[in-house]
């Protein structure tokens, strides 16, 4: 994946970012990051650990946060929860270059709506190409949170960076 201009997020990824202090490669890896009203909402849910909850409240001048289109339409919207279907209609709209999720399902409706997407590891990977950080440390670090990976995905990315 090459940077993109515009990038639209869903929760996962700024989630996984904040945890693992990852989160200021989105603005040296993309010109504007725009989330939908819906995901500030989940970032900043109560049931989130502290540190994602109290970062949207810092408002980065980076980042953008839209209100939610009326309706999803587009197919498979309603097989998704409010925030992707939210960020997934904002990308659309904004004809964004890549749309930032890491749920398969929704990353899959986004795909067959025209989009291209990437996801945590996509980020870090990326970042890890552009010499911003070492991908060994930055799987470490995710690896403390709850993200859900495959063992065999990461050991793919890393030998391809210890080439």
């Amino acid at each position: 994946m090459m940077a993109a201009p515009l990038a639209v997020a869903d929760t996962g990824p700024l989630n996984y970012l904040v945890l693992t202090e990852d989160i200021e490669l989105l603005p040296h890896l993309f010109d504007r990051v725009c989330i939908p009203a819906a995901v500030h909402d989940e970032l900043a849910h109560l049931a989130t650990p502290t540190s994602v909850r109290t970062w949207p409240a810092s408002e980065p001048l980076w980042l953008s946060v839209y209100p939610d289109s009326d309706a999803a339409c587009f197919p498979g919207a309603l097989s998704l929860d409010h925030g992707e279907q939210a960020a997934i209609a904002l990308a659309l709209a904004m004809k964004a270059d890549v749309l930032l999720i890491d749920d398969r399902q929704g990353a899959a409706v986004a795909r067959d709506a025209g989009l291209a997407v990437t996801g945590t590891l996509g980020i870090l990977d990326l970042a890890a190409r552009k010499g911003m950080l070492d991908l060994a440390a930055a799987f470490d670090r995710l690896k403390k949170t709850n993200f859900h990976y495959r063992q065999g995905l990461l050991d793919i990315l890393l030998a391809r960076h210890e080439r």
